[in-house]
This record gives C-alpha cells, structure tokens and sequence, in this order.
C-alpha cells in the first residue's frame, strides 16, 4: 500500500498535490497543504499511480518511449551537491595544525598572505573562511577542513526510494 509522501500514513489512493513547488503524493488530510495537480496521463496508465513526476523532466504526451525505464530513484543535481561543508570544529583544527608547527598567528598570516586579524577571527569561530582562504589553509598546515560524512548523512542515502517520507524528517508544529 502506497505511503503519503509527507506524514508516512498507508492509504490506498494518493493524490498527486503540489506544495511549495514540490509535486508529493499525499493522503487526504495532508492534500490541504498544497494544490491537487490533474495529471490525465494517470488515469490511462493502468497502474495505481505514476513514477512520471519523480523524473524531474516534463513528460511526454506519448508517454511510451520512458515505459520500461525507472527514473524515479534519482533527482536532478544542484548547485549544493558539489559544495563542501566546512567542519564544524574548523577553528580547533586550525589552531592545533598552527600550533604543532609552531608559528605563531601573525607568521601564518604571512605565510598566507592574509592579515593576522582573520587567523584570530578564524581561530575563535567568528568567521568561516572563504573557499580561497581555506585552500590556502588546507595546503599551507596540510588538512582538511572539509565535514566527513556524518551519521546525519547516511540517513539520507537508501537504495530504495521509497522508505523515506516529509514525516521521518520534518516536525509538524500543531
């Protein structure tokens, strides 16, 4: 039995609804988060509900020639998919990878060719650096200041598309 995209409740018929942009199949008491989308190519479909809109193309009007694939398991990339995430104790790692090769803040900003402020800044956690800064950091005390994949991370990645709905991950205020 097919599972509503945002709270996860089994029911029998979905309705495709868009919300925020975002077309979800969606059970009865959450379609009033959203705008009831009239697909016509669902109802000469023959199955119970249509993997079309996980495409993230614009179907066809034949609807023949993606028949046999199953593109629904994959989502179109963006531009935060080949961003990095900076650790979140950048500062400590800076400042333990400074002080293990023992210069000082102000010889590390000459190394760098930046100002002694921004180490200090850097240091204390009040500014992240920018991604040239960082390369230089990186390459200069030989570290990484890019995150690891976290736990919170590998919750995100399945094999199977459907075991993941709006309901796992997002709190309803009430």
């Amino acid at each position: 039995m097919p599972q509503c995209e945002m709270c996860g409740t089994e029911e029998a018929s979905l309705t495709t609804t868009k919300v925020e942009g975002a077309e979800l199949e969606l059970c009865s008491s959450c379609t009033d988060f959203g705008t009831e989308v009239r697909d016509e190519s669902t109802s000469s479909g023959g199955g119970k509900y249509s993997t079309s809109s996980n495409t993230g193309k614009p179907s066809s009007s034949s609807g023949s020639s993606d028949s046999g694939s199953s593109g629904g398991s994959t989502r179109p990339r963006d531009m935060f998919d080949d961003m990095d995430e900076i650790a979140t104790d950048y500062d400590d790692l800076i400042r333990d990878a400074r002080e293990s090769r023992g210069l000082s803040q102000e010889e590390l900003a000459d190394q760098l060719n930046e100002k002694a402020s921004l180490i200090r800044k850097l240091e204390r956690g009040d500014t992240l650096p920018t991604d040239e800064v960082q390369r230089k950091l990186e390459r200069a005390l030989d570290i990484s200041l890019v995150e690891g994949q976290s736990a919170d991370d590998a919750d995100w990645e399945t094999d199977d598309p459907g075991t993941m709905t709006l309901g796992d991950v997002v709190k309803r205020k009430d």
